[in-house]
């Protein structure tokens, strides 16, 4: 567990810029992501799936990407050690498990900056720019190799052109925001379903 402890410090000390905000700073977001991480060592996943950056809705308060509080507290997977304030829902994180609810295996799952990026209030999502996406690609190499992933599914367009310049192959998916809900999941599924058996 040393390793988890290792890669969450490094989450709470990092800098990030002015609209964006590290909730690693607190203890209950890393709390939250410890407990997540041991429990996807345990299950030894090698298939990621990797997405843009949190949202406000929900990884900003959960800690842990595509969740929202509302999954946090009602799905079996969170049932011990996870700690949120409220039951906020977010869309994107509830169409990611509903795909996950009909696999046997979860894969693991980050985004490409790890922190929230957002406008001109914390309410608000943008995309990460360039010299966040460098920035979370220390992150994003570190976990891939924390957990010997095998396999990288990009949702959408930035988790893929990133993972190209780090120099890993990855499957797309359409994001499920903005109109995407449909094409998401049955590109997930046909994905997850080809690549699961085998993790």
């Amino acid at each position: 567990m040393n390793k988890i402890n290792s890669f969450i410090n490094d989450l709470r000390n990092e800098k990030v810029n002015s609209n964006a905000f590290n909730m690693y700073k607190d203890e209950n977001k890393c709390r939250n992501l410890q407990a997540y991480l041991e429990n996807m060592l345990k299950i030894n996943p090698k298939v990621m799936l990797v997405g843009e950056a949190p949202g406000y809705n929900g990884c900003r308060l959960t800690g842990i990407p595509f969740t929202s509080e509302f999954i946090i507290k009602n799905h079996p997977f969170f049932k011990n050690g996870f700690r949120v304030k409220g039951f906020q829902k977010e869309n994107s994180a509830t169409i990611m498990w509903n795909v996950l609810d009909e696999m046997n295996k979860i894969p693991l799952i980050w985004n490409v900056f790890p922190f929230h990026p957002f406008k001109d209030n914390a309410k608000s999502n943008r995309k990460p720019n360039k010299k966040e996406i460098d920035q979370g690609g220390y992150f994003l190499k570190n976990l891939i190799n924390l957990f010997d992933i095998h396999k990288i599914i990009a949702v959408g367009n930035t988790a893929e052109i990133t993972l190209n310049n780090l120099g890993y192959k990855s499957l797309k998916v359409r994001h499920p925001a903005y109109g995407g809900k449909a094409e998401f999941k049955e590109q997930l599924i046909k994905i997850l379903k080809q690549n699961l058996k085998s993790s």
